[in-house]
């Protein structure tokens, strides 16, 4: 049994897909036209919005996975390669690897604090800028 994945999704038009009966139009002169104005437009919109807070999303992730995991990775590596410091009694008579185990649980919850720090204060001014330039497709449908 098959099926024709055409009749599931039809082709949409694609300007600029196909051979056009046109010649292309050349390109702008750059003594007549103003041509870095119109190069510069292609920066601003709700695309660029889009790019920045897709950018404030990961530089986010990055930093919080980093602080969590690297203290991680840093006990696990002081656990392997010097096992006699991480046996050696602190100052409160508890080892040492038993006192960097207990402090990654307040790292943890520092890198979620930083965490919901930085997205209401970057990420979430960004989403709603974004959220704001969006038509709602409610709206849409709505309008005759």
């Amino acid at each position: 049994m098959s099926t024709d994945s055409s009749e599931l999704h039809p082709l949409r038009h694609r300007p600029a897909r196909h051979a056009s009966p046109t010649p292309p139009a050349p390109p702008p002169d750059p003594l007549r036209s103003n041509w870095r104005a119109v190069r510069a437009r292609s920066w601003t919109g709700p695309h660029r919005d889009l790019r920045l807070l897709r950018r404030a999303c990961r530089r986010q992730r990055r930093v919080a996975a980093l602080v969590a995991l690297g203290y991680f990775v840093v006990f696990l590596t002081l656990t392997v390669a010097f096992p006699s410091v991480m046996t050696a009694p602190a100052p409160g008579g508890l080892p040492v690897g038993l006192c960097l185990a207990l402090v990654q649980l307040p790292v943890t919850w520092l890198a979620v604090l930083f965490y919901e720090y930085t997205a209401r204060r970057h990420v979430d001014p960004l989403a709603r800028r974004v959220r704001h330039r969006t038509p709602h497709p409610h709206d849409e449908q709505a309008a005759p």
